[in-house]
């Protein structure tokens, strides 16, 4: 197998595993967000919780796995954009462990300031990671002050102009809704009927969204549509995109919930579809010099060690997931407290 291929084989990993990541824990973050404002008694809080409960922390593993991917096929990519988000990814990973400190904790005491407490923690946490994550690509999209050895030369200001902000609320409204849709799917009666018409609502948010950052990243982010306009049948991401993103409130006026979240999990793998196609060949483009740049070929591991990753790729992800599959198998249909509940 060609040096080449391997490093494809292994981008497409990569992207794999955080396509993963995104669609799993952003319907975990989507219910955090909402989490306030469709829960209207202890009860409905924890059925919320619950709803999640079993599948959040296997949900992140995906996350853990990327970055250990990252780190050994492509280590200047992995040193550049952690370097680089350095501040960014602390504040990222004290809102992950803020989420898991909000779930553990949140039933340990029996009062309501500390249900209370605990409650805006878990809404903050997730509200802000999902924010994070879509700074994050922005800035990644946009291109970063990037100098000689990959150095980063900005500041965490300079990650927090208008166009990674708008990829933020993008990525924030599609976790709302994808969690909506999720909840609607694992619970019943009036806590159900309260989600579901905020759904509608919330497709209209994300909708608009998706438009405006549309228009920004074609006038402001010129490069994205490059590998587009060099090979035409890749339009068919962007067309697949938009027919999943219509087919939404299709489903739901349907009566097919698990359609429309399947098809909102569509429209989270296309965007990062698009993500892939807008960068490649690149990893984090730099604004300062194209020759300083991260490219997969100035980024990437021996051939050896890309050899042996791929072995143990083939072996682990299907565990991974086999293990994925059967969880959301135990857990399937609607939540339901007992002693062992959140």
């Amino acid at each position: 197998m060609s040096y080449e291929l391997l490093t494809l084989i292994w981008f497409l990993l990569i992207g794999v595993l955080l396509i993963g990541y995104t669609i799993l824990d952003g319907f975990d973050l989507g219910v955090g967000i909402l989490h306030p404002f469709v829960a209207k008694s202890d009860i409905e809080r924890r059925l919320v919780i619950n709803s999640i409960g079993p599948l959040w922390d296997g949900n992140e593993v995906w996350l853990v796995t990327f970055g250990g991917a990252l780190f050994a096929a492509f280590p200047n990519a992995y040193a550049t954009v952690f370097s680089s988000f350095y501040e960014a990814f602390h504040l990222l990973l004290a809102c992950l462990i803020g989420r898991a400190v909000s779930l553990e904790f949140r039933s340990k005491v029996h009062s309501p300031k500390w249900k209370t407490y605990w409650d805006v923690s878990f809404f903050l946490s997730s509200l802000l990671a999902s924010v994070l994550l879509g700074v994050a690509g922005g800035n990644v999209l946009a291109g970063m002050k990037l100098g000689p050895d990959f150095h980063y030369n900005g500041s965490l200001l300079d990650q927090l102009t208008w166009y990674p902000l708008l990829v933020g609320l993008l990525t924030t409204s599609l976790f709302a809704l994808h969690g909506a849709i999720y909840l609607y799917m694992k619970t019943e009666g009036d806590l159900q009927r309260r989600v579901e018409a905020n759904i509608l609502k919330l497709f209209f948010v994300f909708a608009a969204m998706y438009v405006i950052v549309t228009v920004a990243t074609i006038l402001h982010v010129p490069h994205a549509t490059d590998n587009l306009k060099d090979y035409p049948w890749l339009w068919i991401v962007p067309i697949a995109n938009a027919l999943a993103v219509l087919n939404i409130p299709r489903a739901m006026h349907l009566g097919r919930p698990g359609y429309a979240f399947f098809s909102s999990a569509m429209v989270i793998l296309a965007l990062a579809l698009l993500f892939a196609v807008a960068i490649f060949p690149n990893f984090v483009i730099s604004n300062i010099d194209p020759a300083f740049t991260v490219t997969l070929e100035n980024a990437r591991s021996s051939p050896a060690t890309l050899k042996n990753m791929l072995i143990i790729a083939v072996v682990g992800i299907p565990c991974v997931l086999s293990y994925t599959v059967v969880i959301y198998w135990i857990f399937r249909g609607k939540v339901k407290l007992d002693s062992a509940s959140y």
